[in-house]
């Protein structure tokens, strides 16, 4: 694993500038070209919603905002919202832009079926829709700068094989923070942890994998695909709750090519509330273990990749990180090390103990040098969350009734512009006391506080400083005490 991470690393410093490899060039200027607009290949542009009151504005307003002759891109808000208001609210605010001359279409479905891969697919279904080549495909809570299509689009007219192209989330806000620049982020330790990881995921997994195999999994927002990619790979399935990935892999396997490009950002929210957070990390990780699942073995008998492709799909990609990674990380570091503390006949390798926690604790370090002095809490919070993260990971592999739970992230917006003054550290505040008290994590806590009490007391004091603080992490999160305030709702 270190050593995948160190050349995942390498092959990232190589691939520093996007033009590398793949060739682009500069849309050309309308306005001094009569028959520039005919260069413009027309654009789909999809935002899919549901109930998002916080933050239909301002996506939207960013779409219809883009660079891009008016008569070749459409703006197409997909608003599967089941509250009357809010669905009222949006459909006024695409009137409005349609009034500016934006060609927007807002479009309703009487069932969720399928949820955002439902959705989307019905969106493509649409005349207008199946004139476009290309989709540009933004979450509820995703702004693209105006010149996003400018620079992405390129890659894809220029690049015949490429069927995708994905830019990085920065995790921006819509008010300032005092003393610094407006990050989400920085509202609290949770979102720090958050940025953190997300920097690895896309510096090291996104980026690497493009430049090694011309393959990752799409993020499911701030991307451009090419139209006939998604057809020709069977279009959106929502047998997951990972339908960007599971597009993903489909389209890898007839030989379409992906490109990251992370110089290209588009902004973006965290989860800032834990229950939001827990939510989000279920999907993600339940749906991706249930994919591996349904495609290991079309993936092996695929014959339009090659071998060493497979292998990456297989093993790299489905099985260390989706499937043992999460159950690994749990039993080892939370179950197995405290239980040595208790029988001496379990013996801890120092590799296992030593030399992988440093090698990934200093990759994120080199990442994240600002945030070094947070790296404890974020082992401790991973720890933690690799309980929650195990345990959908066995439900997709198992295919549990859990399996294709679809909770849409809780979003904040501009809402709580007067509630940033919170806390590192500021407990939930739910309606119910009950939904922020996490039993199982809970239990766990017991479980380490007596591992490190007899390892203080009647052992051999090898590990008790790392237990107690991490059964403190479970407490913590046990109540709730991670994240910031709910918006009211």
């Amino acid at each position: 694993m270190g050593l995948a991470s160190l050349a995942a690393a390498a092959a990232g410093r190589l691939l520093r500038s996007p033009h590398r490899g793949y060739r682009w060039e500069p849309m050309p200027a309308a306005a001094d070209d009569p028959e520039a607009p005919e260069l413009f290949p027309m654009v789909l542009v999809q935002i899919p919603m549901y109930n998002e009151k916080e933050v239909y504005k301002l996506s939207i307003g960013a779409a219809c905002a883009l660079t891009w002759p008016p008569d070749r891109i459409i703006i197409q808000v997909l608003d599967d919202s089941t509250d009357p208001f809010i669905k009222e609210l949006v459909e006024l605010e695409c009137q409005e832009w349609a009034s500016k001359k934006i060609n927007i279409k807002y479009e309703v479905r009487n069932n969720r079926k399928g949820y955002k891969a439902g959705a989307l697919r019905k969106g493509m279904e649409h005349t207008y829709a199946q004139q476009c080549d290309f989709v540009a495909i933004f979450d509820a809570d995703f702004q693209p700068e105006s010149d996003f299509l400018l620079k992405t689009m390129p890659y894809l007219l220029h690049n015949p094989k490429i069927a995708l192209v994905q830019t990085r989330w920065e995790m921006f806000l819509t008010w300032p923070l005092p003393g610094d620049f407006a990050v989400n982020y920085n509202v609290c330790l949770m979102t720090r942890i958050q940025k953190m990881s997300l920097d690895y995921h896309f510096k090291v997994e996104q980026e690497s994998g493009s430049f090694m195999h011309a393959f990752f999994g799409f993020n499911g927002t701030a991307g451009v695909w090419r139209i006939s990619a998604i057809n020709e790979s069977g279009g959106w399935k929502d047998r997951t709750t990972v339908e960007d990935m599971d597009l993903a892999v489909r389209a890898s396997l007839k030989g379409w090519q992906f490109l990251y490009v992370g110089d290209i950002r588009v902004k973006s929210e965290l989860p800032s509330t834990f229950q939001a957070y827990r939510h989000q990390q279920h999907r993600w990780t339940c749906g991706a273990a249930n994919l591996f699942r349904k495609m290991a073995w079309e993936i092996i008998t695929n014959k339009e990749v090659s071998i060493w492709k497979k292998h990456h799909l297989l093993y790299s990609f489905f099985f260390v990180r989706r499937a043992i990674a999460p159950i690994l990380t749990f039993l080892f570091y939370c179950i197995v090390i405290p239980l040595s503390a208790m029988v001496p006949e379990v013996t801890i390798p120092v590799w296992g103990l030593v030399y992988i926690p440093t090698a990934i604790t200093i990759m994120n370090a080199i990442r994240n040098p600002r945030s070094v002095h947070l790296m404890p809490f974020w082992i401790l919070f991973e720890n933690v969350m690799a309980m929650h993260r195990m345990r959908a990971a066995l439900s997709g592999l198992l295919e549990t009734s859990r399996a294709n739970d679809w909770v849409v992230t809780e979003k904040v917006g501009d809402q709580v512009n007067d509630e940033l003054d919170v806390p590192l550290l500021e407990p939930v505040k739910p309606t119910e006391c009950t939904e922020r008290i996490y039993i199982h994590e809970l239990l766990l806590a017991l479980y380490l506080l007596i591992c490190a009490s007899y390892d203080f007391i009647l052992g051999n004091h090898k590990y008790y400083i790392y237990i107690y603080l991490q059964a403190a992490a479970f407490i913590v999160m046990g109540f709730g005490f991670v994240g910031t305030r709910t918006p009211c709702t």
